[in-house]
């Protein structure tokens, strides 16, 4: 029986294929902030990043090993006279194909075929995956109305943003269950870039001591462009103070829709059309 051997694996990935070839060959050592669990450190030894002959050492933990603070090269010494692993992407239209090739000659025949760093590779590729499309923005605004009354109207009364905040909700009906508990439905239409839109959320937590509400959205508009998107809104009140968090948190459909920066800013001037309504 040969000691040598091949092993292929391809997966289909939603990010950029060209950002994911610039990682692994300018910027693997940015890989331990995607793939934390797996990949601990990535250190250049020789050379320089991205050029052929430099000397890469990896820090990774295997899921049937301890973590290995040693050179990935050396460990796989131990079992094989030789090792090469190739990993390129295949891009057409908007599929991008991930392609592992791992070559390799055993030291003997009690060496297993390493499927299980064939897996490690492929784990790996789903977590850059996953950080490129998965995203939250946090902004804070400061409101001189009062914080109790603003986490009131989202809990209690989001019905009645549109006679406060008119260029921006034109309405907002309960569809399921009463105002102001966890599991109602609420459909808000909007109007967001321009464009009129529906969004259909679920109030997913509401937490009377941080003046917390967070919704779901289950439906609507921006469902076209994220698999999942939760908006979160809360108040702090210290003295005269009042301090409206906004908080979105999302999963993209693929690394061409941009991060909801617009959104957030339609949050944000509600909130402002709000604390004038009350001012005023």
């Amino acid at each position: 029986m040969s000691l040598e051997g091949k092993l292929v694996s391809e997966i289909n990935i939603k990010c950029d294929g060209d950002v994911f070839h610039e990682i692994f060959r300018h910027r693997p050592h940015h890989i331990s902030t995607m793939s934390s669990d797996k990949v601990q450190n990535v250190d250049i030894h020789e050379g320089e990043w991205g050029i052929v002959g430099s000397v890469i050492f990896w820090n990774f933990t295997d899921s049937k090993l301890p973590p290995l603070f040693i050179p990935l090269q050396l460990l796989i010494l131990d079992y094989y006279k030789s090792f090469y692993i190739t990993v390129h992407v295949e891009t057409k239209g908007e599929d991008n194909l991930v392609t592992w090739i791992l070559e390799y000659e055993k030291l003997n025949q009690d060496i297993p075929d390493p499927h299980t760093l064939m897996k490690f590779c492929l784990d790996v590729t789903k977590d850059i995956e996953t950080h490129h499309l998965t995203g939250k923005l946090v902004s804070e605004i400061n409101i001189k109305s009062d914080g109790d009354v603003f986490h009131e109207i989202f809990r209690y009364r989001p019905h009645h943003i549109s006679s406060m905040s008119p260029g921006y909700i034109q309405n907002v009906d309960i569809h399921e269950g009463e105002w102001g508990t966890v599991g109602s439905v609420i459909v808000w239409n909007f109007t967001h870039d321009g464009k009129e839109k529906v969004a259909k959320n679920v109030i997913e937590e509401i937490d009377e001591e941080k003046k917390l509400v967070k919704f779901k959205v289950t439906g609507g508009d921006i469902l076209e462009d994220y698999n999942s998107f939760y908006v979160t809104v809360h108040v702090d009140t210290k003295g005269e103070d009042n301090i409206v968090t906004w908080i979105l948190e999302y999963e993209k459909k693929n690394c061409n829709v941009p991060d909801p920066h617009t959104l957030m800013e339609l949050c944000l001037n509600i909130t402002k059309d709000i604390e004038t309504h009350h001012l005023n």
